[in-house]
């Protein structure tokens, strides 16, 4: 049988972590999960064979030819401090798989366990009421009791009962099963902007998660990044009040002589 996870490297870290990262609302924890590995310079470690999850749909087209089925990839980074003290695993897929989720994300904490990752970490949205313009907080959920009180020291957001949809959520509860810890931390995101991918979100989990790891990343450019992107938001929803007045009302000019 093909060899589903394929680890090119072992950290050898007093401590290692994992940071767990799914496409999901808003794509908070995929944004935040990419500038880790990019600010990080974290090295390729290893991969899942997505072709065990997937089944591929459709193919692209490059001038006229057809080319070969690609499955959404499922790849390991992995970075450590210059002391090895301490080394952060990247987990970053493509997608979520449509009906073997459960499957993947076994997969993904057979690795950690190769690994030796003490703690699973993922991140999600947060979907309320906040207005974009409104500075995220960060709610947060953890496998084990004696985690509250650390996510407490940080400033997250005990919410008490809710629902982690996807695989950001599933792997927790699945590493609870196995006795693992873990942390959820979710970037709240508007009711009204789920479809769009939201960085503010990003950074404020990010903020949280290096603070927790103690690990130093510059956020300066996603934090850019997210200004830029409510920037753009407060034009989409100008337009959007500009085009609900057009059509749902009438010029006081336009009504009929005898309409008071």
């Amino acid at each position: 049988m093909k060899k589903v996870i394929k680890l090119y490297k072992q950290p050898e870290v007093k401590t290692c972590f994992m940071l767990a990262s799914w496409p999901g609302i808003g794509n908070v924890s995929l944004i935040a999960t990419r500038y880790l590995i990019e600010k990080l310079n974290a090295i390729e470690i290893g991969e899942i064979d997505a072709a065990a999850f997937f089944e591929p749909l459709s193919v692209a087209v490059r001038d006229n030819i057809v080319e070969v089925p690609r499955f959404p990839e499922s790849k390991f980074y992995y970075w450590q401090d210059a002391q090895g003290e301490k080394g952060l695993v990247l987990f970053i897929a493509e997608e979520q798989p449509v009906s073997k989720g459960h499957e993947l994300v076994s997969c993904v904490l057979d690795a950690a366990r190769e690994l030796h990752v003490a703690r699973i970490y993922s991140c999600a949205a947060a979907v309320t009421h906040i207005h974009h313009s409104e500075e995220p907080k960060v709610w947060g959920a953890a496998t084990k009791k004696k985690l509250l009180g650390e996510l407490k020291e940080y400033g997250v957001i005990l919410r008490g009962n809710l629902r982690i949809a996807g695989l950001n959520g599933l792997i927790l509860g699945m590493a609870r099963e196995r006795d693992l810890e873990g942390i959820c931390l979710l970037g709240e995101v508007p009711s009204y902007a789920i479809q769009v991918a939201n960085p503010s979100a990003s950074v404020a989990v990010l903020k949280v998660l290096t603070n927790m790891l103690d690990i130093p990343v510059d956020l300066a450019e996603l934090i850019q990044l997210a200004k830029k992107s409510s920037q753009e938001m407060d034009k989409l929803a100008k337009q959007a009040t500009a085009e609900f007045i057009d059509q749902f009302t009438e010029p006081i000019w336009e009504r009929d002589e005898g309409e008071e």
